[in-house]
C-alpha cells in the first residue's frame, strides 16, 4: 500500500486492483442449480411441477436442465426424455422462467449418467468417438448452437460420459491379492486411449467455447463421480475454456458400487481406512494443485439432497458405526422417488420422524457428526428374522451448510446442488420448502 501512496500511478493501480478483487468477488458464492426434467413426469408425490420449482428459482445463480444426450449416428444433441411428448416444448417452459428470474442463466447439460445404451448403462463409447473425429466434433458443436438458440438457453453444460473408474468389490480374496501385485507394475486403466480423449476433450471445449463467447452464451463442465480427471481432464486447458466447473464430490460410496459394505457417501475430508480420494477436500485439492489461485471461483463442489442407502443384515452388527459390514444390497425404493438404494430427504426426513404407531418397524436412529468433517448417516438393526435392517449415509441442511462453509474458505466459486427434485420441495418434513437449498444459499 505505501508503494501505491508514493507511486504517482497509484491512484490507476488501486483501481485496478479493486476493479479485480470485484471481478473475482462477483464469481463466488454462486448457487448452480441441477433439475432433473424427469421429475415433470415422475408418478405420485415425487412428480414436480413447475409452479413447485419456481420458489427454488430465486436462490438459483444458474439452473441447469438434464439431460440431454448424443445420437449414435449423427453426433448431434438429442432428447432423452420420450415421455415427455414434446421436450423441446418443455424447454421453452424452463427458459420461459427468464421472464419472473431474469438473474438466473439456464443451461442445458449433456450426458449426466443418463445417455443409456439397450442394457440401462451409461454409455460412454459414443462420448468417446466423438471425440475422436474432426467431423463428429463438427456435427455436435452445430448442432449445439442450434438447440440453443432455438430453445432460449443460456449455455451447455458438458456432464460428459467418461469412462468410470473400476468398483473393487467384485473381487474375489485370490483377484485382489494378484491385483494389488500386479498394480505394483502397472495400474490397469479404464481407457487406454485416454491421453488422446484428454487431448480431444480440450480441443472440444476450445473450439466450443470460440463459437459460444460470440453468441454471449456459457459453456460449463461437470464432472460425474468416479470418472479420473488425471485421465481426462487438461486442468489448466479446461479451466481457461469454460465459465465453470461442477466437481463430482459425492456418490463416492454407493450400493451400486459395493453392495456388501455400507459407508458415508460423501465425507468432506479423508477417513481413516478408506480410499484417500474419497472425499470431498481431496477432490478439490486436486484441481487446485494444478490451477492457479485466481481460477479457484471457477470450482464449484457438488452437494446432494438425497442418501444413499443399503439393507443391513444381523451379520451387520447393531451399532450402525461405518463402515458396515455384511450389508445386503441397495435398500428397497423410497415411496416418492421409486429408486433403490437412494432416498430423497423428504424420504429420510419421514423415516426419521415415523412414530411406532404409524408403521409395523420403528424409525431410523440417527447420528451426527459432531466434527463436522464426515458426514452424518441414520440406521435400524436388522430384527430377530434377519429383516427390516436399513442403513443411509444422507446429506441434510446443517452438513450442506458445512460444505457451504467449505467452499467459502476454501475460496471456491460456490456449490453445485444434485437436484432440486430431491429436496424437500413441498416443505412436507419441516414446513419449509426447499430446506437444504436454503441452508446453502444462506451459508454462501
Amino acid at each position: 500500500m505505501l508503494f501505491i501512496q508514493n507511486n504517482p500511478y497509484g491512484g490507476l493501480l488501486l483501481c485496478s486492483f479493486f476493479a479485480i478483487f470485484q471481478s473475482i468477488y462477483a464469481e463466488v458464492g454462486k448457487l448452480v442449480c441441477f433439475y432433473d426434467a424427469k421429475s415433470f413426469v415422475r408418478e405420485g408425490p415425487a412428480q414436480m411441477s413447475l409452479a413447485e420449482l419456481e420458489p427454488a428459482l430465486q436462490f438459483c445463480n444458474f439452473l441447469v436442465y438434464g439431460y440431454a444426450g448424443i445420437d449414435a449416428e449423427t453426433y448431434k444433441i438429442n432428447s432423452l426424455d420420450p415421455s415427455l411428448t414434446n421436450d423441446r416444448q418443455h424447454y421453452r417452459h424452463i427458459t420461459a422462467l427468464r421472464q419472473k428470474y431474469p438473474h438466473v442463466r439456464f443451461l442445458l447439460s449433456v450426458g449426466g449418467d443418463r445417455d443409456v445404451d439397450s442394457e440401462g448403462v451409461a454409455d460412454s463409447d459414443k462420448y468417446l468417438r466423438l471425440l475422436e473425429q474432426p467431423e463428429h466434433r463438427k456435427s455436435f458443436q452445430a448442432s449445439v448452437l442450434t438447440e440453443l438458440n432455438n430453445h432460449g438457453f443460456d449455455g451447455i453444460d458438458l456432464a460428459w460420459q467418461f469412462p468410470k473408474n473400476r468398483s473393487k468389490f467384485h473381487q474375489g480374496v485370490i483377484k485382489r491379492v494378484w491385483g494389488t501385485i500386479r498394480g505394483w507394475f502397472k495400474q490397469p486403466s479404464v481407457d487406454d486411449k485416454s491421453e488422446e480423449h484428454r487431448q480431444q476433450f480440450a480441443t472440444l471445449l476450445a473450439e466450443l467455447q470460440s463459437d459460444l463467447r460470440r453468441a454471449g452464451q456459457l459453456l460449463t463442465v461437470s464432472m460425474l463421480p468416479h470418472v479420473s480427471a488425471e485421465l481426462f481432464i487438461d486442468v489448466p486447458t479446461v479451466l481457461s475454456n469454460v465459465d465453470f466447473v461442477n466437481l463430482g464430490t459425492y456418490d463416492f460410496q454407493t450400493p451400486e458400487r459395493d453392495p456388501e459394505v455400507a459407508d458415508l457417501p460423501t465425507p468432506l475430508y479423508a477417513m481413516y481406512d478408506r480410499d484417500p480420494s474419497h472425499n470431498v477436500q481431496h477432490q478439490v485439492q486436486y484441481w487446485l494443485n494444478r490451477t492457479s489461485a485466481i481460477s479457484a471461483h471457477k470450482l464449484h463442489v457438488g452437494v446432494t439432497s438425497y442418501g444413499r442407502a443399503w439393507n443391513m443384515t444381523r451379520r451387520s452388527g447393531i451399532t450402525g458405526y461405518p463402515p458396515i459390514p455384511a450389508a445386503n444390497g441397495a435398500a428397497p425404493p423410497g415411496r416418492q422417488t421409486v429408486t433403490s438404494g437412494l432416498l430423497s430427504w423428504p424420504e429420510i426426513c419421514d423415516l426419521l420422524q415415523q412414530q411406532p404407531q404409524e408403521r409395523e418397524v420403528p424409525h431410523l436412529r440417527k447420528v451426527g457428526d459432531p466434527t463436522k468433517r464426515f458426514g452424518i448417516y441414520a440406521y435400524r438393526a436388522a430384527d430377530d428374522r434377519d429383516e427390516n435392517g436399513l442403513w443411509v449415509g444422507y446429506e441434510d441442511p446443517m452438513t450442506a451448510a458445512i460444505k457451504a462453509a467449505f467452499v467459502q474458505a476454501q475460496g471456491l466459486g460456490g456449490v453445485a446442488f444434485h437436484d432440486l427434485s430431491m429436496d424437500d420441495f413441498r416443505g412436507q418434513c419441516a414446513g419449509e420448502k426447499f430446506p437444504i437449498l436454503r441452508s446453502i444459499k444462506f451459508k454462501l
